[in-house]
């Protein structure tokens, strides 16, 4: 009985050492039913790897596994992405030695100042039918003549028809007519961190460019670019050129008008910013109807509060915005608001830092009453302010 037992323990070892060594070289020799399941949503046969597989031995190739594709995103919002041309004219100062009263006695002024025609580059997007494009303000920003060419190498005429520098968007109009399609309009305020995007534009003027990516945050902002800021962050790759196209979603609608890189060459290193379509519609709207921008104002300066600061004023903690100048005659001082105190809240919505009120007051509408809470000598107190119309930067007035 020993000996028969020995018999099949080397038996049982030797076939279990051939199967190993089947598997590991020559997997194909060994039954299909080995090394596939089915599939439990369909009873099909299915590879765990490879996806689906033969469900017969007459099958000869197994089909496939889908391989997601955001060809129909692009080319639903390629035709509304513009290459935007511009030209300024750019005098030369003449030297100092061409002044010299001796040198223009012979030679008058015939070597004057001279003038060049510098040109820059840019991207924009169709946003209605009526031929609104929008833009970066710094894209067109100083230019006497702007040249629209579509994807199809159609070109256009375009005229400014306002800028907001304070958020970096422009929006410009196409003369005559023209076949250009409308960009859809995506919600930027749906966004998640991880959602798939496209940014399309004109790189380097290389001609128009699909680069795809995620995007890697929400809400950026004190990074110094605009005076409003709320930035799309996504790693998809944004380059010179790239400035004022379209940030699209995975179904070809507008979310962002990509505007700015952080980069330390000059290229694309992953981070992109983009401004969110709901504030870029915000502006369209104002600028179509009255060709600028209107934001509430009430005169005052404001810097952050530093744990240090906090303990001088003896506040609890950090939050809201010191008050460090009141701008005589403003809304501010008529409503009894002073150097020194902290604003803490307007109309009933806590302010967390200087940017947050800014983008607060900014909001209101000129010529209505808001209620505003300060903090003055560690006592509260809620004051009546009439907001005014925030003054255009001055460059632009």
């Amino acid at each position: 009985m020993r000996r028969l037992w020995l018999i099949f323990a080397q038996t049982v070892t030797v076939c279990v050492a051939a199967l190993f060594v089947l598997k590991t070289l020559r997997p194909d020799w060994l039954p299909s039913w080995q090394l596939q399941q089915l599939s439990p949503s369909t009873g099909s046969v299915s590879n765990p790897l490879f996806g689906a597989g033969p469900t017969s031995s007459g099958d000869t190739a197994a089909a496939p596994q889908a391989v997601a594709s955001y060809a129909d995103a692009a080319q639903v919002a390629l035709p509304s992405v513009v290459h935007i041309f511009t030209s300024q004219e750019v005098r030369s100062p003449k030297h100092p030695f061409l002044n010299d009263p001796l040198f223009r006695h012979f030679f008058g002024d015939r070597f004057g100042e001279g003038s060049q025609r510098r040109s820059g580059l840019g991207s924009g997007v169709v946003v209605s039918r009526d031929g609104y494009v929008l833009t970066n303000n710094h894209v067109i920003e100083s230019a006497d003549a702007i040249e629209i060419a579509s994807n199809d190498g159609q070109r256009y005429k375009a005229t400014i028809v306002g800028t907001d520098p304070e958020s970096d968007l422009a929006v410009l109009r196409i003369a005559g007519t023209h076949r250009l399609p409308a960009i859809g309009f995506g919600s930027s305020d749906s966004l998640r961190v991880g959602d798939v995007v496209l940014a399309i534009g004109n790189p380097f003027g290389v001609g128009q460019t699909v680069t795809s990516g995620i995007v890697s945050a929400l809400g950026r902002t004190h990074l110094g670019i605009n005076t409003f800021e709320n930035f799309i962050q996504t790693d998809a790759a944004i380059n010179p050129g790239n400035s004022g196209g379209a940030l699209i979603d995975a179904q070809g609608r507008l979310v962002g008008i990509n505007t700015a890189i952080y980069s330390q060459s000059g290229g694309s290193m992953g981070i992109g910013f983009a401004i969110p379509v709901s504030l870029a519609n915000s502006v369209l709207e104002q600028i179509i109807a009255s060709g600028q921008v209107t934001r509430g104002w009430i005169g005052i300066e404001v810097q952050d509060i530093t744990p240090e600061l906090a303990e001088s004023f003896g506040l609890k903690g950090t939050e809201g915005a010191l008050i460090a100048g009141v701008m005589r005659g403003s809304p501010a001082e008529q409503a009894g608001i002073r150097p020194g105190d902290v604003l803490t809240g307007v109309v009933g919505i806590p302010v967390k830092d200087p940017q947050a009120m800014l983008e607060r007051i900014a909001r209101l509408a000129p010529g209505e009453s808001a209620r505003v809470n300060i903090r003055r000598a560690g006592q509260d107190y809620a004051l009546a302010v009439k907001v005014g119309k925030r003054p255009l930067p001055r460059r632009e007035q």
